[in-house]
């Protein structure tokens, strides 16, 4: 039949190692019994070479993590999901900044290093309850409070933040990317139809437009911001649909190079859902697709897929490609999947080793990521204290709070006061002037002394009237004349000038404290 000829052409490219498109890609996705079978070792074939390259054959990684699920309140309305809730079925809109840090120390007392920040989108913009409660204590989005508890899991436990609050503007991954070395939105589908058609899974969800997430995911790779993305398996795509997101995900990652890792994630239905009569992905279709994302994607992609959501099956996986079986908590629940535990890891260690491989604990950033310009300076010392010379983690580290951002000190004391970061709303400044004003500028005293008096031509006088007249309308060699003003046209010019400063903007004099 033809269609067995397209299988068996597609099959012999991947096994050649050539690059593949999307028909190819989606006929594949359809190999079962021994097809499957030769899938699985093409890709199983590309998975080992990229860890070779990686300097780590046969090492299969994980994040040892605690989850903290900020807040269940979300603006987008998705058919599957069982995370997002009501206001009415919450003791409060978010937690507060304590219970986070509990969940941290938890975390960090059984040797966890990723504290997993996961959250609906922009609660406050359809829900009065998180306005208000943002509102109550002094933050004007859900994203500044993600951003101060993402600093006060730095400070106060030494675990790395990997948030996943959702669409971001390119402003928000700016102020975002200091306080964590890590961020994450599945991508799940490219499928427009599942977002914009009555019925659809993402229907009535703006957040789940495929464009705007893609978007997300390139002004990332832009800002060296390291992001995870991934897509869903099962929620209504077709084959051909699910092989386009995969080149979609390739495309942006081959341009920006910001996409350090890919999730293919089987969909599970939950009974309280609209989606809760639709059948489980079938996990034979779930490693099919790992396979395809592996030889889509290439040898230096990391590729995982969540370990507690495929029951036994983890040697499948690892056939299909895998190299990463992601965040695994000895401490809280997969709050997006309750009804799925995560395995315990020495049990998830057991099977990777049956199966040929070593299990090693990873960080929130893949080694790669772990340098300038993709981690920000401030997070080099909580991630130092944490790694391993691999780049991987370093099992015998132990999360410990370290300050996030220190004010200037040692050789640089004597640069001016090194308070204002906690001093200026309660004390302001206390000179006008900076303490090393004349080393930075000079013997003022001397500077004081004016220059003897040059004798002008009637040119600065005419520069002067016409400034007087029209501030912006001088000739160049009008603005060259008045450079040379002094005594008497100075002080004309500096009037002038202050009057113009007066008519723009007012009398207020501005300032902004800054740290270098």
């Amino acid at each position: 039949m033809p269609a067995d000829s397209a299988l068996r052409r597609a099959l012999r490219r991947a096994r050649d190692g050539v690059l593949l498109d999307v028909t190819e890609a989606a006929v594949l996705l359809r190999a079962r019994a021994a097809d499957l079978d030769d899938l699985l070792a093409s890709a199983a074939r590309v998975r080992d070479a990229g860890l070779t390259d990686a300097g780590r054959p046969g090492v299969i990684t994980y994040s040892r993590k605690v989850f903290v699920p900020l807040t269940r309140l979300c603006r987008d309305r998705c058919h599957y999901c069982t995370f997002a809730t009501v206001p009415h079925r919450l003791p409060a809109a978010f937690l507060e900044r304590d219970e986070v840090l509990e969940i941290a120390r938890q975390g960090a007392a059984h040797g966890c290093k990723e504290a997993l920040f996961t959250l609906g989108d922009r609660p406050e913009e359809r829900w009065p309850a998180a306005r208000e409660w943002l509102d109550a204590r002094g933050y004007s989005s859900t994203l500044d409070y993600v951003r101060a508890c993402a600093i006060a899991v730095l400070e106060e436990t030494g675990l790395l933040p990997h948030l996943n609050p959702g669409v971001l503007s390119w402003t928000e991954l700016q102020r975002l990317k200091p306080v964590a070395p890590s961020m994450g939105i599945m991508l799940e589908t490219t499928a427009t139809r599942l977002f914009s058609e009555l019925g659809g899974p993402g229907f009535g969800s703006p957040d789940k437009e495929p464009a705007v997430r893609l978007r997300v995911l390139e002004d990332a790779g832009r800002l060296a911001v390291p992001f995870t993305t991934g897509i869903l398996v099962g929620i209504g795509e077709t084959r051909t649909e699910r092989a386009e997101s995969l080149f979609a995900i390739r495309k942006v990652a081959r341009a920006f190079s910001g996409i350090q890792e890919v999730i293919v994630q089987n969909f599970r239905a939950k009974p309280d859902t609209a989606m809760r009569d639709v059948a489980d992905a079938d996990l034979v279709e779930l490693a099919a697709t790992v396979a395809v994302a592996r030889l889509v994607l290439g040898p230096g992609m990391r590729i995982q897929a969540p370990p507690n959501l495929v029951d036994d099956q983890y040697d499948l996986l690892l056939r299909a490609g895998i190299d990463d079986w992601g965040g695994v908590s000895p401490v809280t629940p997969d709050h997006v999947n309750p009804e799925r535990p995560w395995p315990v890891i020495e049990e998830l260690a057991r099977h990777t080793s049956a199966a040929g491989f070593t299990l090693a604990e990873r960080l929130t950033a893949y080694p790669p990521y772990l340098q300038e310009p993709w981690l920000d300076p401030r997070l080099r010392p909580h991630v130092d204290a944490l790694a391993a010379p691999s780049g991987l983690a370093d099992p015998a580290a132990r999360p410990v709070g370290r300050p996030w951002q220190e004010p200037d000190g040692g050789g640089l004391a004597a640069s001016g006061r090194v308070d204002l970061h906690v001093t200026i709303d309660s004390t302001g400044r206390s000179a006008d002037r900076r303490t090393d004003f004349d080393d930075v500028y000079g013997d003022w005293d001397s500077l004081q002394v004016p220059a003897p008096v040059i004798r002008l031509a009637g040119d600065v006088r005419a520069a002067l009237a016409r400034a007087a007249d029209d501030p912006a309308g001088l000739t160049d060699g009008q603005y060259e004349s008045l450079f040379a003003a002094d005594g008497p046209a100075l002080e004309v010019l500096c009037a002038l000038a202050d009057d113009v400063r007066r008519d723009t903007v007012g009398d207020t004099v501005t300032y902004v404290v800054n740290r270098n």
